[in-house]
């Protein structure tokens, strides 16, 4: 399967959200990916206010079945998220899950004016009703592939496409 080009969907990615950034809005990325790629539109963007950080680890809907699966770092949000416009931002929406875990997550800093969800790719399936305002492409990928955002020494995004492990599956629903 050829991957786009995670660079060029990050451009078009920033140019998609220039329309829909204020000042004010808060940006704020779901580790791991999610947080490279908030960090490179942010800084496209020039946004005054400072970037946010979610690690929705303890937030999983399966993490009593999974536990924790990699080392938790803390959660950041360097502004008041009280009545602000926020943008979640993720590498690739799948499930809907991780955005939900960051959702449940974000609230609990605050009650968000608005929410917006920006993804350098979408898959197009769901297990929940989430869908991304901002989306870099729609790829439809193989089932029991995974897909994600890796990011080298010197910042260049590409995307990634692996065997699902069993630590990776997720449980029915």
């Amino acid at each position: 399967m050829n991957l786009p080009d995670a660079e060029a969907l990050c451009e078009e990615l920033a140019r998609k959200l220039r329309s829909g950034v204020i000042d004010s809005t808060g940006m704020v990325g779901i580790r791991t990916g999610g947080a490279w790629l908030a960090e490179r539109l942010h800084r496209e963007l020039k946004l005054p206010t400072p970037m946010g950080v979610l690690d929705i680890s303890f937030y999983r809907d399966d993490f009593d079945a999974a536990g924790l699966r990699h080392h938790v770092k803390p959660s950041h949000i360097p502004f008041d998220v009280g009545g602000r416009h926020i943008v979640v931002v993720d590498d690739v929406l799948y499930t809907g899950r991780t955005v939900r875990a960051a959702m449940n997550e974000l609230f609990d800093y605050g009650r968000p004016g608005r929410i917006e969800l920006a993804v350098l790719v979408d898959r197009g399936e769901r297990q929940l009703p989430i869908a991304a305002q901002y989306v870099g492409t729609t790829l439809a990928v193989p089932p029991g592939k995974l897909l994600r955002l890796a990011c080298d020494e010197r910042g260049k995004f590409t995307l990634k496409l692996s065997d699902v492990r069993p630590s990776d599956a997720k449980p029915p629903a």
